[in-house]
């Protein structure tokens, strides 16, 4: 029996189950890997509502970063939700014991729903602490216009926006482009050799909470696998567009208030 090589996933717990922890750990253990958690964050949230957020203090999250690349032979880790400045530092921290291990930031900063996960100070402690150390970023489209400060509105802006973002900080960028509309959902890899772009049909009427989620982890899963960057990505690409494909539904649910709560 073949070991499964061990992922680490660094993200917040989504109640849901559709997104965050709970999302990347079905995710590795499908796509053939073995799965470690460190959390960041309680959320109390469902697909089109976030109701309150309760971060775990920074050196609870370094600590379990710390034990898991102790204890295991991690071979690839990503990162989801981080929320704020003390628990990216903290991260950042903690995986500078393992520099050349594979690391896929998915800069999480705003819901599906609209609701923000990311206290705004803490972007500049990703483009400072995280970007540089990472192998990808996965920004989806909002994400991209604010870590770009540009407009994005096609597929020729985010490109030329990644590219700048590649230039900057030297890692590749993997730019959602399934916001943009259309009737394809194309998604570009920038690396600093090159590019790439993979479409796949837009399917309409689907809550896609949790996806980006999903698509790190499973980039971050191939990587463990041994696969190279590109095809991590094209298999994670055919991966999400699969599970998006065969989303389940329970019906219309109780419309909801999508204010975010006090934390604590």
């Amino acid at each position: 029996m073949t070991t499964p090589p061990v992922v680490l996933t660094i993200a917040g717990s989504d109640n849901s189950c559709g997104a965050g922890l709970q999302a990347d750990l079905k995710t590795i253990t499908t796509l053939g890997g073995y799965a470690q958690t460190a959390v960041t964050c309680v959320v109390a949230e469902v697909p089109g509502a976030v109701e309150m957020i309760q971060p775990v203090k920074p050196a609870v999250v370094a600590a379990q970063v710390r034990l898991s690349l102790r204890a295991f032979p991690v071979k690839a880790a990503k990162t989801g939700m981080l929320f704020s400045t003390g628990i990216i530092r903290a991260v950042a921290k903690a995986l500078a014991s393992v520099p050349d291990l594979p690391l896929v930031v998915d800069p999480v900063m705003v819901a599906s729903s609209g609701d923000p996960l990311l206290e705004p100070a803490a972007i500049a402690a990703y483009r400072r602490l995280l970007f540089p150390r990472a192998t990808l970023v996965t920004p989806n489209l909002d994400e991209l216009r604010m870590l770009s400060g540009e407009a994005c509105r096609d597929l020729a802006g985010m490109e030329a926006a990644g590219r700048r973002l590649v230039e900057r900080h030297g890692c590749a960028f993997l730019l959602k482009g399934g916001h943009l509309g259309g009737r394809v959902a194309t998604d570009i890899l920038v690396t600093p050799t090159g590019s790439e772009r993979l479409a796949a049909p837009f399917r309409r009427g689907i809550d896609t909470h949790g996806t980006g989620c999903t698509y790190s982890a499973a980039i971050a899963t191939g990587l463990a696998r041994g696969l190279s960057l590109v095809e991590a990505v094209r298999e994670a690409k055919a991966f999400i567009t699969a599970a998006i494909g065969g989303t389940l539904r329970w019906g219309k649910t109780q419309a909801l208030d999508h204010r975010v709560r006090p934390k604590g």
